[in-house]
């Protein structure tokens, strides 16, 4: 018989298996990995426990680290802490990817976890409401002498003052029972009783007469709102509560009542993002102070009108009933019928290279010169057009000079200017009005192409998008003509379909298509006021030789033509950029226990976190994925796709075709992507 020995190189012994570390200590490793100190001991027993987290290096004394973890089948569960809004799922690694009844269980032990800490978080809070409810009894008015007061210039309006000099402010939830308590100093430090309620927590200040009511993120400004109205206003305590605020008002005061946030202008913009939601979600309107970095108690300070902003002069005629609305009968009215109003504000986004000034100079050229059709749609206002050229003139003349060549129009009633300027600017805004007065005719069309080419600022600043808006609204009704904005895409793959910079351009368009790339390329109506968005055609760009052009070597000088063209053949395309976001999303949203908020699907921010960490991202490439400012990244581009929108510690999904089939696959049975 042969020796094995030898011919596998010595005495054969079973592979090595892997050693995993118990499940307690992937407990505790976990938990230090989320910035949680762990406790002393840890019990796997599927109840929840309770310890003092010292999160942020600070002992909190208040027990607000938690954990609940099941031992049975592959230990699972979930731990945070309440006071560093940290919570995250645990499953022990067991070297393999779990089976699909495993997957189910561990569906359940989450589930189960969830109910156990809101049940438990549920119970501290009650005892928050009892403990605060007897110090808010047993507490004076404060003075009007109190030294923050003083310094905000407001009057206490309610507030009372504890024993060692701070204010003392309520929190009551919607039922009007008073859950928690703010303490504010006299610099100005803010600190919550421990474990309390917050989310929809608020208290009113002011004379509730059922009249109008505000909502202020603090109470200096709540108070000042108060004091400058006469009218009653909400404090939410915090810029994330501002649409909990708004929902508890909406519901308790009626579809009818008039709710107004009045959002601090931080120069981050959170405020207004959150006012904003509020609005989308509860109709209820929103104002800022226009300077940044004020709220309304700072702009009152600095002297302005605070009045005038938040009670605006009302106006005779301003409401019309719908009787006589319908009788001035208003069709709509189009420079080329089924794409092109009059009296509109368009833009056309396309990335570089992709045709679209090509596409908007065809139409200018169709407009100017009596053509009577546009690829089959009526032309139906002619006349003069302006064209505010921002690059050279030699590939506008060749340009022209092609189409000319095909078409052979009489006549082309076409002005373009010799350079760009800053138009949303005075002396660039003066500049073009003079300008176009000097044509002597009122235009049907203004073209600005590009928008880069004649803006001053930075296009993802709100505020300088606005000024270069109002400077094309200005150009549209001093002549009553349609003004149309060529822009550039972003760079990444899923910006190529929307306008380059601030979220802002898009609110005040009435017209929006987008050319798209491609062999044909597609032009895309993304928005139209009166007429039916999402409608498209295909067109080719087609050489044409120019008569009578020649380069320096004798040939032929050639430009293109934009003609129509069939659509392409429809082929599969692997999953987009925004598709692979969305279904990390949704993979992560199951494995946290498949959460929801108002019946739809919720997850936390540090659920997420953790997940994307656990792929092999690094910690700055997490906070980037979770920073919605990178449009590029999970989060951003979710959040600019209106699939999911900001609420308490994370993100509730929005988008009605894959919430509906997420809500119904939990609902049927447990399932995990």
């Amino acid at each position: 018989m042969a020796d094995l020995t030898k011919i596998l190189d010595g005495p054969w012994s079973p592979p090595a298996q892997p050693q995993f570390d118990p499940p307690e200590v992937q407990l505790v490793a976990a938990m230090e990995r989320a910035g949680i100190r762990p406790p002393a001991n840890i019990q796997l027993d599927g109840k929840l426990h309770r310890f003092d987290s010292y999160t942020k290096g600070k002992p909190g004394h208040d027990k607000s680290g938690w954990y609940c973890v099941f031992p049975d089948g592959v230990p699972a569960g979930r731990f945070g802490c309440w006071r560093a809004a940290i919570e995250q799922t645990f499953r022990a690694d067991i070297g393999r990817e779990l089976t699909i009844p495993e997957r189910m269980a561990e569906a359940k032990r989450l589930a189960e976890a969830v109910k156990a800490r809101d049940a438990a978080k549920a119970k501290i809070q009650e005892s928050v409401a009892d403990v605060a409810e007897t110090i808010w009894a047993s507490l004076a008015g404060a003075p009007d002498w109190h030294p923050y007061l003083v310094r905000k210039g407001v009057s206490p309006n309610g507030a009372r003052v504890t024993g060692d000099g701070r204010l003392a402010l309520p929190m009551y939830d919607p039922a009007g029972h008073l859950v928690s308590l703010q303490y504010i100093d006299g610099d100005g430090g803010k600190l919550y009783h421990a474990s309390g309620r917050a989310t929809d927590a608020h208290w009113i200040v002011g004379d509730d007469n059922g009249g109008t009511v505000y909502i202020a993120e603090g109470f200096a400004t709540a108070a000042t709102i108060a004091e400058e109205t006469g009218q009653a206003c909400a404090i939410a305590y915090s810029a994330s509560n501002l649409p909990a605020v708004a929902k508890a008002l909406r519901e308790k005061r009626g579809s009818l009542a008039d709710i107004v946030v009045v959002a601090d202008h931080d120069k981050g913009g959170i405020g207004f993002k959150y006012a904003d939601q509020a609005a989308a979600k509860y109709g209820v309107r929103v104002v800022r102070v226009p300077i940044e970095g004020m709220d309304a108690n700072d702009y009152r300070a600095a002297g302005h009108d605070l009045k005038a902003i938040l009670l605006p002069p009302t106006q005779d005629g301003w409401l019309l009933k719908a009787n006589a609305l319908m009788a001035d009968q208003a069709p709509p009215k189009w420079i080329i019928k089924g794409w092109l109003e009059q009296h509109a504000l368009a833009m056309v986004h396309g990335p570089s290279g992709a045709g679209k000034s090509f596409v908007v100079l065809d139409w200018c050229l169709h407009i100017a010169s009596s053509l009577p059709e546009w690829h089959g749609n009526k032309v139906k206002r002619h006349g003069a057009v302006i064209y505010l050229a921002g690059e050279g003139h030699y590939g506008i003349k060749r340009r022209l000079a092609a189409w000319a060549a095909h078409y052979r129009p009489e006549d082309i009633n076409l002005w373009v200017s010799k350079t760009g300027c800053d138009l949303n600017t005075p002396e660039g805004y003066s500049r073009v009005l003079e300008a176009v007065r000097g044509v002597g005719e009122a235009p049907s069309l203004i073209v600005v192409d590009t928008v880069h080419r004649f803006m001053n600022g930075d296009e993802n600043s709100a505020q300088d998008v606005r000024t270069m808006i109002q400077a094309a609204d200005g150009l549209k009704e001093e002549f009553g003509c349609t003004v149309i904005l060529v822009h550039h895409t972003g760079v990444s793959d899923e910006a190529q379909h929307r306008a380059r910079g601030s979220s802002a351009w898009k609110g005040a368009l009435d017209v929006e298509y987008s050319v798209q790339a491609g062999k044909p390329l597609k032009i895309v109506n993304k928005k139209m006021k009166d007429g039916q968005p999402d409608h498209f055609l295909h067109a080719n760009l087609v050489e044409v030789v120019i008569p009578g052009w020649m380069d320096e070597d004798g040939e032929p000088v050639k430009s293109v033509v934009v003609m129509p063209a069939e659509a392409p053949e429809q082929t599969p395309k692997a999953d987009s950029k925004l598709a692979q976001f969305r279904k990390r999303w949704e993979k992560a949203w199951w494995e946290s226990g498949a959460e929801e908020r108002d019946g739809m699907p919720y997850l936390s921010r540090s659920f997420l976190r953790a997940a994307l960490e656990k792929d092999g991202n690094a910690k700055r490439t997490v906070d980037n994925m979770l920073n919605p400012s990178y449009t590029d990244k999970i989060i951003g581009t979710l959040i600019i796709s209106d699939m999911i929108e900001t609420t308490e510690h994370g993100w509730i999904f929005t988008d009605p075709t894959h919430r509906g089939a997420m809500i119904m696959a939990k609902n049927g049975h447990p399932k995990s992507p």
